[in-house]
């Protein structure tokens, strides 16, 4: 006899799915769950965690309430990392026609997803966004710094997108799935923004609509927001501008590389001044180590961070990366000295000139050795 005290939702296909990329928010998950199943009472929903491999547990937290309803799911991701590539790998898992997209802390109020919903749908919409900047919206607690940063980065994407919205970086969203399914391979996936990235990568104008809410205080869990966010963010916009020739990681490491010259220079410069144009050698050689070490640790934090190596990984990434490096590093000391004793240029354009040599080298190496071959990547 069937157990009448066990509350088992009709199985029906969904007609909206809610994406929640998560990553550490194991104390958040069953709150969001409630409160999502408590505002969409008497629709067909489903609600879908895309969780980056949380060492906290959040995946098996999902795993228990998917075992009490089947409206719940999880996408447990191992060894990718990202809240735009979550985002877009939960709303291609999905067969509802709508869907909406939030954060899984708690900060973006579930209540307005039946507004979002009707919206959508009686006003042949194809997005309908959740602004803190239209009328009636707000950012809640944010200090002065973020608020200025938030601005900053809303201005920079309604200029890259051309479109009157006033909350281009807002995380929370509901989007038609067909409108998804015909930009999907355009999509950088890139960072933190989705909501930009699914603008800039339609094929015409959107029909949208954006609705206040005010971002809510983090009840549990820590922020993500990190100085790698607005990276991150800046490097979705050089993809879009350039477009998908040049590999974002490329991108990354060449901006990396210049930032490297004047680590390079900056200790050339000094012992030059100090020994004399005799310690060139000397000087190439110490400004080379000085930046290819720099080099690597920017990388792994900020290039490969997906991929980040950590604790005596740490080390062992260093090592090899300027044990396999020495090959480049040897050509840029050799290339720049040969320039500088043979007169052919001064002591900056024969230390650039040897940059330039080992900078391919150096980036080859670190996409085919460092990151992707080590024994454990985090």
């Amino acid at each position: 006899m069937q157990d009448q005290s066990t509350h088992r939702p009709p199985c029906q296909p969904p007609e909206l799915a809610v994406i929640v990329p998560t990553y550490k928010e194991a104390d958040s998950v069953a709150e969001l769950a409630r409160s999502v199943e408590a505002v969409l009472d008497g629709l067909a929903w489903e609600l879908l965690f895309v969780d980056d491999d949380s060492p906290d547990g959040t995946a098996e937290r999902v795993r228990e309430l998917a075992r009490r309803d089947p409206r719940v799911r999880l996408i447990q991701r191992v060894g990718r990392r990202g809240l735009s590539s979550a985002c877009i790998e939960g709303m291609l898992a999905t067969s509802a026609p709508f869907l909406a997209v939030m954060d899984g802390d708690l900060q973006h109020d579930e209540r307005l997803l039946p507004r979002m919903l009707q919206a959508i749908k009686d006003e042949d919409l194809e997005i309908v966004v959740g602004s803190r900047y239209v009328e009636g919206g707000g950012v809640g607690d944010w200090n002065a710094r973020r608020q200025f940063m938030s601005r900053l980065a809303t201005r920079i994407g309604q200029r890259l997108i051309g479109v009157e919205l006033q909350d281009p970086m807002s995380g929370f969203f509901m989007v038609r799935a067909t409108v998804i399914q015909s930009c999907m391979r355009r999509l950088s996936g890139l960072g933190f923004k989705i909501l930009l990235d699914i603008f800039s990568s339609a094929e015409r104008p959107l029909r949208f609509r954006e609705l206040p809410f005010t971002f809510r205080q983090r009840q549990a869990g820590d922020s993500k927001l990190e100085k790698a966010v607005l990276w991150e963010y800046l490097l979705m916009l050089a993809q879009k501008i350039l477009g998908t020739t040049i590999p974002v990681r490329f991108i990354a490491f060449s901006l990396i590389g210049g930032l490297g010259v004047f680590v390079h220079m900056a200790v050339l410069w000094p012992i030059l001044t100090l020994l004399g144009s005799g310690a060139f050698l000397l000087g190439q050689t110490a400004a080379t180590l000085v930046a290819m070490t720099s080099n690597f640790f920017l990388n792994n934090l900020l290039t490969y961070r997906d991929m980040r190596l950590r604790g005596r990984q740490l080390l062992w990434g260093w090592f090899t990366f300027v044990l396999v490096c020495s090959v480049g590093a040897l050509a840029n000391v050799g290339i720049a000295n040969y320039l500088f004793l043979e007169g052919h240029s001064g002591w900056f354009l024969s230390a650039l000139a040897g940059i330039l040599v080992g900078a391919v080298w150096n980036y080859a190496v670190t996409a085919v050795y460092t990151w992707k071959r080590s024994p454990q990547t985090a």
